[in-house]
């Protein structure tokens, strides 16, 4: 039993190709989607991408976009800081009250006497 390729169902979108001549002419029209749609792309970027930007590769582009965000990190770090150095000055101004003073120095003398 023999297939010819021709006739066989195309495997992504079900339909059959009737001769060679069909098949170039469906591959031709993708690839004139494929160009349409690149030149819509380089449109639209060549409005967007400022032009030193347009020289790199899409994955330098990826990657300059990606470290927009690169300060979020840092900003989070500076909040935490601000938050903890507010902490430790609480703990100051607790522990240097007489009561606490009192209570702790009570706890060393009874840790040292035993």
């Amino acid at each position: 039993m023999s297939t010819d390729l021709t006739t066989r169902a195309h495997p992504t979108a079900g339909q059959a190709l009737t001769s060679p001549q069909t098949a170039r002419a469906t591959a031709a029209g993708g690839m004139q989607e494929r160009a349409r749609r690149h030149r819509v792309v380089g449109a639209l970027e060549r409005r967007v991408v400022p032009a030193p930007l347009r020289r790199v590769g899409p994955t330098v582009r990826r990657v300059v976009a990606a470290a927009g965000d690169a300060g979020m990190a840092t900003a989070e770090y500076a909040i935490v800081t601000l938050a903890a150095v507010g902490f430790a000055g609480l703990l100051v101004a607790i522990l240097r009250g007489g009561e606490v003073k009192g209570l702790l120095l009570g706890l060393i003398r009874q840790a040292l006497a035993q």
